[in-house]
């Protein structure tokens, strides 16, 4: 079990204001006096033109507008004096480049969907009904066939895993469900053609099976997978080494933004309150390491945030008492009416943990001057840390604007209170 003790006074006063409640004497007074060295440095200005600039054009994982980004947030912190370090790493994107998919029997095109991420490729072959395709049912005469799957029970890469293990050629894979048929993704490395058809198409060609051989021709062009490099930022503070606990905290956010969209809110606006806390403090007395860190491909799925956790030993691991994750902070149109001004800390599992009740007291405590709640929700870089063991915890506006995740979520967008609000907490929480 991890230690949490950090500077004995500091963690008596937060503990006392949080148990006692909002304004009771003597300990809260204590505490806002540790609150009030980082938060009257605190500038929304300051973090709405990083927010400005980095909106400029997308960050998307592997562009050179990542890069870009990430080398700004680089230069900032080594600017306020942290020891720096830009992490690339490799990562699978999806290529569609005028995808196309054809899937013709008996003279007619089903004008399948493709996967994503399917190979590119062209097979003519029998078909073969697999079933779903779950481990251990998949049939030894789809080798060298194309294998008709029905959706369900597993995974899409299971399946095309499954048949490919017994030597199949492609995959039809048919809905269990509705009239659609856009759905399907393929692995990087999964290297046949892919396709999906309607539920009546696969049932259709199920039948037809039953009656005897039936030969497809399947082509795949312009889809597949290439290899990018995305980048993680990270900066650290070493405390003096004669007031060192061993320990450390950690801010986070991620950098990179979905394609064609500057992600000002998602997520410049947590770069933001990441970069202007470094500022604050660069030049404070610690007694415990400071780590500040920005993600790549979060978008991507994580990717960022679960290579940074890879890296890290397990002594090193051990060594995390917190880590702060900020995720669009600064929407005018987040939040709605709902309770700290819509702000609210999301852990992995929903339960309290160190981070949410030193930033629930430090809500009392700042300008807010109520506890922030919390939820259960993953999807952001706070799960690689809590996986590891670590407290960990996403403070974002909920529910999300309207401009989520499109080109509209630009800087003219921002609330400066919001991100003063949270960069406060934080902070206060952090110090």
């Amino acid at each position: 079990m991890m230690s949490v003790l950090l500077t004995a006074g500091l963690v008596l006063s937060v503990n006392a204001a949080y148990a006692q409640g909002p304004g009771e004497a003597p300990n809260s007074n204590a505490a806002s006096a540790f609150d009030n060295k980082i938060i009257k440095k605190i500038s929304a200005d300051n973090m709405y033109n990083t927010i400005a600039l980095l909106s400029k054009e997308p960050r998307t994982a592997g562009t050179p507008g990542e890069l870009k980004g990430a080398q700004y947030i680089k230069g900032q912190f080594e600017k306020y004096g942290y020891e720096t370090e830009l992490q690339p790493f490799a990562f699978y994107d999806v290529v569609r480049t005028n995808v196309s998919g054809v899937l013709e029997i008996g003279g007619q095109d089903l004008k399948p969907y493709v996967f994503s991420g399917s190979f590119s490729g062209e097979v003519t072959a029998e078909v073969v009904n697999a079933g779903k395709a779950i481990l251990g049912t998949v049939p030894d005469a789809v080798k060298g066939k194309i294998a008709l799957v029905e959706r369900g029970d597993n995974t899409f890469v299971d399946k095309v895993k499954n048949v490919i293990e017994k030597g199949a050629v492609g995959v039809i894979l048919y809905n269990n469900t509705g009239t659609a048929n856009n759905v399907g993704v393929a692995d990087p490395g999964q290297n046949i053609p892919a396709v999906t058809v309607t539920r009546a198409q696969g049932t259709t060609l199920a039948e037809q099976l039953k009656s005897g051989p039936v030969t497809a021709h399947l082509k795949v062009t312009g889809s597949g997978y290439k290899v990018g490099t995305s980048y993680n930022v990270i900066a650290k503070m070493k405390p003096n080494k004669n007031k060192d606990t061993g320990q450390i905290v950690m801010v986070g956010a991620h950098h990179d933004s979905v394609p064609g969209g500057p992600g000002a809110n998602d997520d410049a606006s947590g770069v933001s309150a990441v970069l202007e806390l470094a500022r604050v403090m660069g030049n404070m007395p610690i007694d415990t390491e400071l780590r500040f860190v920005t993600f790549g491909s979060e978008e991507k799925g994580l990717l960022g945030s679960y290579h940074y956790a890879s890296t890290l030993s397990d002594t090193e691991a051990d060594k995390i008492v917190a880590h702060f994750q900020m995720d669009m902070i600064g929407s005018k149109d987040a939040g709605g009416d709902n309770k700290a001004n819509g702000l609210i800390m999301y852990t992995i599992d929903g339960k309290k943990n160190l981070v949410t009740d030193l930033a629930s007291a430090a809500g009392v405590r700042t300008a807010m001057g109520e506890a922030v709640p919390y939820g259960q929700l993953g999807r952001s870089d706070h799960q690689p840390f809590h996986e590891l063991g670590i407290p960990a915890a996403l403070f974002i506006h909920s529910p999300l604007e309207p401009w989520y995740h499109t080109p509209a979520d630009t800087i003219d967008k921002i609330d400066k209170n919001k991100l003063q609000e949270t960069a406060e907490i934080v902070g206060a929480a952090v110090y």
